[in-house]
């Protein structure tokens, strides 16, 4: 999150400066606004902290170049005054857009750090091996700010909160966590196999969806192209001979002149359903309802489900530490499972009634009615003899087994449908190609 420093005088004339944190500017000065009504200051104006090029030298040696983030050209020129440099240029770099890395760089990162955590290794050294490291620039400058930051006594939490855009909302949640708890390892762990986790099931995703969704874009095409071009080029011929059409031939030629003749009207009314879709689908009631289909889904719908409730109860895992502070941890383990329903239902039903009422932790999953029978009876096992933790790693574990057979199952299952489709299709352009060829012009 990018930083600001605003600058101001009080009513009684002294100066005022300090630094926030915020979005954008928009949002940096609601916040300046707000703290200067409350502390009755002027405020004069805002610097947001950017990127400064520079070219100096110190005495007859190599001139170099380099970037600092600062406040204003003039903290740059005095930061390298201070070292003896003599500057000779700075200017703000005009494009400095941080893009946020790829996840395996940031599942390296996660799972390096849980590693050398339990070798023993200090953290801030781990975190300065990693920053020399690290590869990506955008992931390498985030942890070379939390290193900063940790090593300025800022909160461990705040420091990484400040870089969940370039490490995801969960990730930067659960490692700021992780320096407070009793269980550092533990969470850390806990994290980078989530991270894994959710790795590999968009990889595996998108091998059992997106292959076979462009493959079936690309045999549409083929066969528009086929029906709209060069079957009419074939069937016109025999027209011209006075041959009347097979049944088939006859409806393809409609089916054909309909596209060629509603050709624009066609990519209009494509491009106006595919965008009230989006428009829809951005809609909050719209996203619960079709996180809540996803569970219904034949096939692949009972899959999605067991992975939700195991990345709920993986995240349970790391972050329960007793009935005191249960609540946190299952609000927590909720925003990460991934699935808007299950954290709608968990904390409408089950939260307000652990707080609201006294109901017990396994009760309020049972009556937000979004876990299946099987957590839910290792949920009541669990409980009942005090080992309610371990029980949601057992089962986190248990749902990751079945789950990774499953999706191959599922992929195999995929392949097979689209196999039967291709040749579906085939067949339908052979005998079409067959009835055609078989025609025969009239004789005079």
């Amino acid at each position: 999150m990018p930083d600001y420093r605003f600058e101001g005088v009080s009513l009684s004339g002294k100066r005022v400066h300090g630094v926030i944190d915020a979005d954008n500017m928009a949002r940096a000065k609601e916040k300046v606004a707000q703290l200067a009504e409350s502390r009755r200051f002027k405020v004069e104006r805002i610097l947001a902290r950017r990127v400064f090029l520079y070219r100096a030298c110190r005495g007859k040696e190599t001139p170099v170049t380099g970037q600092q983030k600062a406040f204003s050209a003039d903290e740059v020129r005095e930061a390298l005054e201070r070292l003896g440099y003599a500057v000779t240029r700075i200017s703000p770099k005009l494009f400095s857009l941080r893009m946020k890395p790829p996840s395996a760089d940031i599942v390296t990162f996660v799972r390096v750090s849980a590693d050398l955590l339990r070798e023993k290794l200090p953290f801030n050294e781990i975190l300065q091996l990693l920053v020399n490291d690290i590869e990506n620039p955008s992931l390498r400058e985030s942890i070379k700010e939390i290193n900063n930051d940790l090593h300025h006594g800022k909160d461990s939490e705040e420091a990484f909160m400040r870089q969940e855009k370039t490490l995801g909302k969960f990730t930067a949640r659960m490692l700021g966590m992780a320096s407070k708890s009793g269980s550092m390892v533990d969470i850390y762990e806990s994290t980078a196999i989530f991270l894994e986790r959710q790795t590999d099931f968009k990889k595996t995703m998108k091998s059992a969806l997106i292959t076979p969704a462009v493959t079936m874009l690309a045999l549409a095409g083929a066969v528009i192209f086929y029906i709209a071009y060069i079957f009419p080029k074939t069937a016109e011929m025999f027209l011209q001979m006075g041959t009347e059409l097979p049944p088939m031939t006859a409806a393809t030629m409609k089916f054909s002149g309909f596209l060629l003749n509603n050709t624009v009207l066609l990519v209009v009314l494509i491009l106006g359903l595919f965008t009230a879709a989006w428009f829809i689908l951005r809609m909050p009631k719209v996203q619960l309802w079709k996180a809540k289909m996803m569970f219904k889904l034949p096939v692949m719908g009972s899959m999605i489900h067991k992975t939700t409730i195991e990345i709920f109860c993986r995240v349970f895992y790391a972050l329960y530490s007793g009935s005191g502070e249960s609540v946190d941890a299952i609000r927590l383990s909720a925003e990460a499972c991934g699935n808007r329903y299950m954290e709608h239902r968990i904390k409408t039903v089950a939260i307000p009634m652990m707080l609201s009422q006294g109901v017990g932790l396994v009760q309020s999953l049972e009556a937000a009615g979004v876990f299946t029978k099987t957590a839910l009876a290792r949920f009541h096992s669990g409980a009942e003899t005090g080992t309610i933790k371990n029980t949601a790693l057992q089962l986190a574990n248990y749902y990751q087994k079945e789950t990774v057979y499953k999706m191959k199952n599922i992929v195999d299952l995929v392949q097979i449908i689209v196999s039967l489709v291709i040749m579906i299709v085939i067949t339908g352009l052979t005998m079409v190609s067959s009835e055609t060829a078989m025609m025969k012009p009239k004789t005079f």
